[in-house]
């Protein structure tokens, strides 16, 4: 049997971003609660993001979510991170800008430390895929997409960002115009 370099290398990203998403599940989140969602995207359903990611930036005039398309383009996967911004009800905290939750509740606001625990799943994950030499760069647009396409299956994830993967002789996600 003999293995092809494009088949090992894709191989290699699928597992990577499976351990991503493990890393990104056992992240420490405040108050014990768990309310992140992980999805991984391959072929035509990454082709999907990245035209909708193009599709918003031509919208809104928004050049970076164009740019990033043709970042998702290049990638052989993109892992995805959503998370529910469930008010945790944690007493003297304020972090949002309100006075408790009640009042972040009843002005529509988000949770500053359920935003806080998805920064902290997107960075465990990340690490993964350093320590593996996947090529990767966090994206707020790929999450908004993720998001607007209803990906989730969950109208509570309210917050996304995604992770593009490659492997590849030169990083997709640098020097990019």
């Amino acid at each position: 049997m003999i293995a092809k370099s494009k088949e090992l290398e894709q191989k290699a990203v699928e597992e990577v971003a499976a351990l991503m998403c493990a890393a990104a599940r056992t992240a420490p989140k405040a108050h014990g609660t768990d309310n992140l969602s992980t999805l991984v995207v391959t072929g035509k359903d990454k082709d999907r993001l990245a035209k909708e990611m193009k599709r918003i930036g031509k919208e809104n005039d928004i050049g970076f979510f164009q740019r990033d398309s043709g970042s998702v383009d290049s990638a052989q996967a993109v892992v995805l991170f959503g998370q529910k911004t469930t008010q945790l009800n944690i007493p003297v905290c304020g972090y949002c800008g309100f006075k408790d939750c009640a009042e972040n509740i009843k002005k529509g606001g988000a949770c500053a430390l359920s935003a806080s625990d998805l920064g902290t799943a997107v960075c465990s994950a990340v690490e993964i895929a350093s320590l593996h030499h996947i090529d990767n760069r966090i994206m707020f647009s790929a999450g908004r997409a993720a998001l607007s396409l209803g990906l989730f299956d969950d109208a509570k994830v309210t917050m996304a960002y995604g992770v593009p993967l490659s492997v590849s002789g030169k990083s997709p996600f640098f020097d990019r115009k």
